[in-house]
């Protein structure tokens, strides 16, 4: 137990017992944590999820919750369903933005096998001095609008 009541007894206004299933999990120094946990799941049931899990795995399951908490809270339809298919979303963009590219070298690439043969493939620098390309990617790439949820800063807040 920790020093005090855990964040899910002050928040329940209870004395936090010596074996409270809770204090692990939801610290006092973090009460959002559970107000979050508690808000979507509601802590009876919270309570009863973590005690039929292995111990070995309360920490993980505590932290998934409250991760699954906070998405909800902030997006109370999708949840980490929306973050999953922006990603999903932004990764499709992506490959397609490659595949583009990967056509425009093709399509720079010499005909002549001997000259292939010749040439040192592995040096960028080197088939950028024979071909004389200078290829700058479009100004409006999709991956200037690639970010992660983490690097938002109101995003876990």
């Amino acid at each position: 137990m920790i020093n005090g009541r855990c964040a899910a007894c002050k928040n329940q206004r209870r004395r936090c017992p010596s074996d409270c299933i809770f204090s692990p999990y939801f610290p006092p120094n973090d009460p959002q944590r559970f107000v979050s946990v508690h808000r979507i799941y509601g802590g009876s049931n919270v309570g009863k999820m973590l005690q039929q899990l292995p111990n070995n795995v309360r920490q993980q399951a505590a932290n998934t919750l409250y991760l699954e908490a906070k998405c909800r809270i902030q997006d109370p339809v999708y949840g980490c369903v929306g973050i999953i298919s922006k990603l999903y979303e932004q990764i499709h963009d992506t490959e397609i933005e490659l595949a583009k590219i990967q056509t425009q070298i093709a399509c720079h690439k010499p005909q002549n096998p001997q000259f292939e043969a010749e040439s040192n493939f592995n040096d960028l620098s080197t088939v950028d001095a024979e071909l004389n390309l200078n290829f700058l990617p479009p100004q409006s790439s999709s991956m200037e609008q690639f970010h992660w949820p983490s690097q938002d800063p109101n995003w876990f807040n």
